[in-house]
């Protein structure tokens, strides 16, 4: 790749990740604002039954951050806090941390240190003496007494608080249902604001990302096998596609991994992990603006279906190389072209799509896949390598379903007797290619349906009409370069 192309996507990958995080967090502020607001626009915690034999309860950890900023949240914050006795009048106050320490020194008090549903934790205080009526203390910043229920709402000021409840005349005995809530002008300014400039970002992001890796012309494309359309062959195949064959050829060819490298691959794995987190984002966004191209004109556009293949071919390249199938111990490279590795990815390009298919067959028609995906590749998991006498140990996440089970038999057996067994190699291989055929599927970039089987071998199998390979030749030996089966 050219400098430029390079310096546009690291800048794309870095706004994409940015724009992913503020989207994120502003969608919450929203979504959290509109789920758990009161009447009054409060954001509200659940109620909590609060009771104790001593003389009062408190929850000192409200502590503000002072700003010099005028605009600061901290300015804007409004707390709400509601109170309801099981029976007779309440006194709920609120006061600087200080002032209520000295009011209840020597008095047992149950101080809240979480609250938990249904309880809450509280730890207790050594009984000494008993307390004054606590209006007539002076330094309440906020105070409500009476029966029923008792509302305390309160302008945040910086500095230590803490909240008090005790019943009016100092007695012991106490017994409550309480809720906190909060509320600020900003709070869903900020958020509208996070989603936007969240959603700007990652649309810059995905720009540069497809700026950086896009080819540029048919000839580009026709040397890679990807981009054609499904009438021609794509480059190096001895013929053209036929009928039977799948536009999807994923190739897995077994390279001599070593016994333990697989141990410390999760470490080598970080660097592509980060990238393919932001290109994974781009092939969502890219196959969204495919989607709607493809309702529209019935056409995939190629630029986009171009880096979407290559997002997948990375994944495979990653995939093959870590704990989905432990294939190879040569280190992916960090490309979506094809190149000499022994796994490699190709779709053919389809010269026409179905327009209602869109709507339809990335969740309703490929549900049956994911069902029989979701056994055989699980949701992720990990087993025990160590472990101490404690019970704590270093987990390897090898992933889960029966592939992961499989591949952790490879490991073991790599480790043990340096050989990886040619028949459990076809198995991970295939359920991999299964993996891969739906995604291509249910990405809009094919509409033959996938088919229920594994094809086992590390090649995909050849059409009728291609050339067997040599007698003696490698047994995982992939087929060329862009051949679709």
């Amino acid at each position: 790749m050219r400098p430029i192309r390079i310096v546009s996507l690291v800048a794309g990958i870095l706004l994409v990740v940015v724009g992913v995080g503020l989207g994120t967090a502003g969608t919450t502020v929203l979504v959290t604002s509109a789920a758990n607001g009161d009447e009054d626009g409060f954001l509200t915690t659940p109620t909590f039954d609060l009771q104790t034999s001593a003389y009062a309860i408190t929850a000192e950890e409200l502590e503000l951050v002072a700003s010099p900023a005028d605009w600061a949240p901290a300015r804007e914050l409004e707390l709400r806090l509601t109170v309801t006795p099981d029976t007779g009048p309440v006194f709920v106050g609120l006061a600087p941390r200080d002032d209520v320490a000295r009011y209840l020194d020597g008095v047992a008090h149950d101080e809240v240190q979480r609250l938990d549903l249904p309880d809450a934790a509280f730890t207790a205080r050594a009984v000494d003496r008993t307390p004054a009526p606590p209006a007539e203390q002076d330094f309440w910043a906020a105070s409500v007494e009476g029966s029923g229920r008792q509302t305390l709402d309160w302008t945040a000021e910086p500095g230590r608080w803490a909240v008090v409840v005790m019943n009016p005349d100092a007695t012991p005995g106490l017994a409550v249902t309480a809720r906190a809530g909060v509320q600020s002008s900003l709070l869903v300014p900020l958020g509208a604001g996070a989603l936007a400039a969240g959603l700007m970002l990652l649309a810059a992001g995905v720009a540069l990302i497809v700026g950086a890796l896009a080819r540029q012309g048919t000839g580009a494309r026709q040397g890679t096998g990807v981009g054609q359309t499904g009438t021609e062959a794509p480059l190096g195949a001895a013929g053209p596609a036929t009928p039977t064959c799948s536009p999807v050829a994923v190739v897995g060819r077994l390279d001599r991994p070593s016994r333990g490298l697989w141990l410390v691959k999760w470490l080598l794995l970080v660097p592509h992990a980060i990238v393919l987190v932001a290109l994974w984002i781009t092939f969502v966004v890219l196959t969204l603006v495919a989607g709607v191209a493809i309702l529209f004109t019935g056409r995939y556009p190629p630029s986009l279906f171009d880096v979407n293949v290559g997002i997948l071919r990375w994944s495979w390249r990653v995939s093959f190389y870590g704990y989905a199938a432990l294939g190879t111990d040569r280190y992916p490279p960090f490309t979506l072209e094809p190149a000499d590795y022994p796994a490699d990815l190709t779709i053919v390009h389809p010269e026409r799509l179905s327009r209602g298919l869109v709507l339809v067959k990335w969740w309703l028609l490929a549900l049956p896949h994911y069902l029989v995906l979701a056994v055989l590749t699980g949701g992720g998991g990990s087993w025990v390598v160590a472990e101490a006498g404690d019970g704590t140990g270093w987990r390897l996440a090898l992933g889960g379903g029966v592939l992961g089970i499989l591949v952790l038999v490879a490991a073991v057996a790599l480790l043990f007797t340096a050989r990886y067994p040619t028949g459990l190699f076809d198995l991970v291989v295939g359920i991999n290619r299964w993996a891969f055929r739906v995604i291509a599927y249910a990405a809009l970039m094919t509409d033959e349906y996938p088919p229920f089987r594994l094809d086992l071998g590390g090649g995909e199998p050849t059409p009728p009409t291609a050339p067997q390979a040599p007698t003696g030749g490698p047994t995982h030996a992939p087929v060329p370069t862009g051949q679709p089966v």
